[in-house]
């Protein structure tokens, strides 16, 4: 089972910048998508963006366009959200989550139910 630690969150102004990190004990298989999901106060889980291991393929929700980036750096076995000119809007916990595959699949999936793993999430204050 893998286990994913996120981390960087934080109290942050409107127009700042944060990077948010997911560290995963374990394996990652190069089957596998990873992808970062928002949790607002009083709202469900939704998609942020996604990134396939193996080749890196990322997508994002169209809200997400422009001012988040999704990486990854395979050798540490980390992923990373940075979320640039910070608007109150983004005010949420954020949560990676691992969908594991048996066999490759094209495009990552922006279904939380997909996912198979969670970590435990990392909060993000955006307010003046």
């Amino acid at each position: 089972q893998l286990q994913l630690v996120e981390s960087g969150g934080g109290l942050v102004q409107p127009g700042g910048s944060l990077r948010l990190s997911c560290v995963a004990s374990g394996t990652i298989y190069a089957s596998d998508h990873m992808g970062w999901f928002g949790q607002a106060p009083g709202k469900e889980r939704e998609f942020v963006a996604a990134l396939t291991w193996r080749n890196n393929k990322k997508i994002y929700t169209d809200s997400a366009q422009g001012r988040f980036i999704i990486s990854r750096d395979a050798a540490a076995n980390t992923l990373y959200l940075q979320i640039n000119n910070l608007k109150p809007e983004d005010t949420a916990v954020y949560y990676c989550a691992v969908d594991r595959h048996s066999r490759p699949v094209v495009t990552p999936s922006r279904s939380p139910g997909e996912y198979d793993e969670w970590g435990q999430g990392t909060q993000v204050n955006v307010t003046s």
